[in-house]
Formats: C-alpha cells, sequence, structure tokens
C-alpha cells in the first residue's frame, strides 16, 4: 500500500470517528432536550411550571412560549369558573325570587278550580296550570343543576341493593304508566352495586318518565338488570317512537329536545340530569335506539365504590 492509500485510509478513518461522535453528541443533546421538555410538561400538569433557561437557545424559546401559553390557559380558566359562578349564582337568585310566585300560582289556581266555572274559564284555568307546573318544574331541575355541577350537593354513593333503587323509582311512575295502560316488566334481582339511592332514583326515573311518554297507550316496557365484574347493568327498554341514530349524542345536552317530539310536553333537562347523576356516581349511561323500533337506555353503576 502507497503512501497516498494510507494517508487516504487515515483521512477516511479520521472522518468516520468524527462522524460517529458528531452523531453521538447530536443524539444525547436531542435526547437532553426531549427528557428537558418532558420535565416541562410534567411541571405544566402538577401547576409547578417556571421558567428556568434564560438565554437566547431554543430550548429557551420554548419555554418562554409554554410559560405564555400556561398563562393565558389560567386566564381562560380563572375568566370560564368565574362566568360559571355568576350563572349559577344567577340561577340560585333566579330560583329563590320566583319560588313563590309561582306557588302562589299554583295555590290560586287549585283554589279556583274548585269553583264551577264557564267551559272557557276552565280551559284557560287548565292552561295555566299545566305551565305554571312546568315552570315549577324547570325552576327544581334547574336548581338541581346547578347545585350539582357546583359541588354543593354532592352524591354520596354506597353498596345498596339495585331492587330497592328500581321498586322506588316504579312506585313513582305507575301512575303515569297505568293512565296510558303501558305495562312495565321487571323480574327481581338481588345484585348490589354503589350509588346514591335518593339522586339514582331521580336519574332512574326521568329516563322511565321519557319511555312513558314517548310510548304509545297500551305499549309495555322492560327492565333487565345484568352483573358484570365492574359494573351493574340496568337496560330500560320500551316500545316508543325510537330516536334517530345522528340524535343518540344531543339527547343528553341541556335542553334539547327533538323536531319530533315539540308537540309532546317537556323541556329537554330529564336526560341531561340523569347522565350529570350517574356520571357523579362513576357510571355511565348508553343508548341503543332507531325510530319506530323503540329505545335501550343501558344504565352501568359501579359494583364497588
Amino acid at each position: 500500500m502507497t503512501t497516498l492509500n494510507y494517508v487516504c485510509f487515515g483521512i477516511a478513518m479520521t472522518a468516520l470517528v468524527v462522524a460517529g461522535v458528531v452523531i453521538l453528541l447530536y443524539r444525547r443533546n436531542v435526547h437532553k432536550t426531549i427528557k428537558t421538555i418532558d420535565h416541562m410538561i410534567e411541571a405544566a400538569i402538577s401547576g409547578e411550571f417556571s421558567e428556568r433557561v434564560f438565554d437566547e437557545s431554543a430550548l429557551s424559546a420554548v419555554e418562554a412560549k409554554l410559560a405564555q401559553f400556561l398563562s393565558i390557559c389560567s386566564v381562560s380558566s380563572k375568566n370560564l369558573l368565574a362566568e360559571k359562578n355568576k350563572i349559577n349564582e344567577l340561577i340560585s337568585d333566579i330560583s329563590h325570587q320566583t319560588k313563590t310566585p309561582v306557588a302562589n300560582i299554583l295555590l290560586y289556581s287549585q283554589l279556583l278550580s274548585e269553583h264551577d266555572l264557564p267551559e272557557d274559564s276552565s280551559s284557560c284555568l287548565k292552561a295555566l296550570c299545566i305551565q305554571a307546573e312546568k315552570l315549577n318544574f324547570l325552576i327544581h331541575a334547574l336548581v338541581k343543576i346547578s347545585r350539582l355541577e357546583t359541588g354543593i350537593i354532592k352524591v354520596s354513593p354506597r353498596q345498596e341493593p339495585v331492587q330497592k333503587l328500581l321498586d322506588v323509582a316504579l312506585e313513582q311512575i305507575m301512575p303515569n304508566s297505568e293512565a296510558k295502560e303501558i305495562t312495565i316488566a321487571m323480574k327481581g334481582t338481588a345484585i348490589q352495586a354503589s350509588f346514591d339511592l335518593k339522586w339514582t332514583v331521580e336519574a332512574i326515573y326521568n329516563i322511565l318518565d321519557n319511555a312513558v311518554k314517548y310510548t304509545e297507550t297500551g305499549g309495555s316496557i322492560v327492565i333487565k338488570v345484568i352483573a358484570y365484574d365492574l359494573f351493574c347493568r340496568i337496560d330500560i327498554t320500551d316500545s316508543g317512537i325510537g330516536i334517530a341514530e345522528e340524535e343518540h349524542s344531543k339527547i343528553f345536552k341541556r335542553f334539547y329536545r327533538s323536531q319530533t317530539v315539540n308537540s309532546k310536553e317537556g323541556v329537554g333537562i330529564g336526560l341531561f340530569l340523569s347522565r350529570e347523576i350517574i356520571a357523579a356516581e362513576g357510571g355511565y349511561i348508553k343508548l341503543q335506539s332507531s325510530p319506530g323500533n323503540g329505545s335501550t337506555f343501558s344504565i352501568f353503576l359501579p359494583i364497588d365504590k
């Protein structure tokens, strides 16, 4: 091998060594940067983030931008919380101020109904009573939602027999179902789950009330209870009008009412309240339905808490 070949070989080996060192240093710097950014994100999540690099590097620029972003998020969060508190205070004030007038309207309507009135006056009185009852229900529902969302009222789940829960809910819905000659079938169960009896009865009742409301006279409702490892599933299946698939995610929204049921009584708040209650207990609600084929609302309650 000539001297020139040795020189070329030496240069090539040196170049490889230098390239290897450069690549190694680059990988170490990348790893260090990623690790630093990871620590920054963890600190941001825990609320302990603060800028530590004060130079002209790219990492310092990232820290500055992240600090600015977190500051904006914090301000936005505080503003949203303040707006939410204002709305809840407004709802509470409205409830307090309207409670007495609505109670008086209901009282005087009842007193008037005990007198013999002309037919047209009786019709007006009946309409007044219906609207007053609707307003009373709406105000109470808004107050419940407001108190649940702000934590003023907290659900307190504990191990209870599911049968007890269903018996209380059925007792409340029976007058409505009997008025429409709707049969409700349910097998007894010994399953226990974790729930707040008072609030969960209201959640179940709201779903049963919808089932009765949107099922034709002479229809049926079937209640089935299934136990899984982590959850107890309560299926409430009706033979009603059903719900279009594109509305499945909408019906649990506050005040949402489908165009197909505008002629029915309701304010669109029952299912929203049911979902909030079940979610607060660590459970969830699923829906299976299609137009003309009835609906199945599945309520999942934790087995253990």
